[in-house]
């Protein structure tokens, strides 16, 4: 290939990645563009989203059988992405797009203290002190912006279910195709949601009935959100780790709370009702979520060396 054509090759794919983790932080966007409750909203994304992937699975003739074993626990790791994603939107209206966020953005944090405990290695120093520099910025949040902690704390939640998710899934992706395994996890969050939509309407709203059905733009918003947002990203993904390295998608896929809150300033001014302290506290752990896979990398290279 010359070096023109692989240049430009190259240059594609960082902007197409770009563009995923754009549409990843939009997902808080849509989620306060929709008008019906966040169960009702991820009961519809993961039916949406199961379609949309049994199309793909289907023009792709991909395999869907898998042994019923690994099928049962792939689904009930989709319940995982149920509440996860419940928590997400349920957060990003509690408080706004810019907290639910903030704290998503601890995500890599709660990877970096479970994924060791789990695998039974230890915690690296690094981590540690990243992991302080991130609790820092929280408490920052949580002081100037107290009115907004019941949010935060969803969002911190849904994050810890994220990590806790994305440490399981990656153990299916050994044995399982990628979208096969997308596709029951839709379809076991679809169900659980299902599962915990009366639960938690009797719970809040003293009703076990739905609060509403998706309006013309619902039904909108509902399919980017499923087929675009999550279908059409996912496969798009998977594409281009084939050329691009782990690293660099992960280190691109932490720019996500830094897109989704720009979002939320252009979409609903939220600038104008955060503090500078908000900010203030958000960076330091974005600062701290971006710099993690360099340091990472570092350490890495250094005890390569030392063999």
């Amino acid at each position: 290939m010359p070096a023109k054509h692989k240049l430009y090759t190259m240059f594609r794919d960082y902007l197409q990645l770009h563009f995923l983790v754009l549409l990843w932080g939009f997902t808080a966007i849509l989620g306060r563009l929709i008008h019906v409750p966040s169960t009702e909203l991820v009961l519809y994304r993961t039916l949406l989203a199961s379609l949309g992937l049994l199309f793909l699975l289907y023009i792709r003739k991909e395999k869907i059988k898998i042994d019923k074993a690994g099928r049962v626990k792939i689904m009930l790791t989709g319940g995982l992405i149920s509440v996860h994603w419940i928590l997400f939107f349920e957060a990003a209206r509690v408080a706004n797009v810019s907290v639910c966020l903030a704290g998503m953005a601890t995500s890599s944090l709660w990877t970096s203290i479970i994924e060791p405990l789990v695998a039974k290695k230890s915690i690296k120093w690094y981590e540690v002190i990243l992991g302080l520099v991130v609790i820092l910025g929280l408490y920052i949040v949580f002081h100037f912006e107290f009115h907004y902690i019941r949010g935060l704390l969803m969002a911190v939640a849904s994050a810890l279910l994220a990590s806790i998710f994305s440490i399981i899934n990656a153990k299916f992706t050994f044995k399982y195709n990628h979208f096969t395994i997308t596709f029951y996890e839709m379809v076991g969050a679809f169900l659980v949601t299902a599962i915990l939509i009366p639960i938690y309407h009797y719970v809040i709203y003293q009703n076990v009935g739905f609060q509403s059905l998706p309006n013309g733009m619902d039904w909108l918003y509902l399919l980017i959100l499923a087929l675009v947002c999550t279908v059409y990203a996912y496969s798009v993904a998977v594409e281009l780790m084939k050329r691009i390295t782990a690293f660099a998608v992960n280190l691109t896929v932490n720019l996500e709370p830094v897109y989704g809150i720009l979002l939320a300033v252009l979409f609903f001014n939220e600038h104008q009702v955060m503090s500078k302290e908000f900010y203030a506290g958000t960076l330091i752990i974005l600062i701290a979520v971006l710099i993690y896979p360099s340091i990472k990398k570092w350490d890495d290279k250094r005890k390569l060396v030392r063999g």
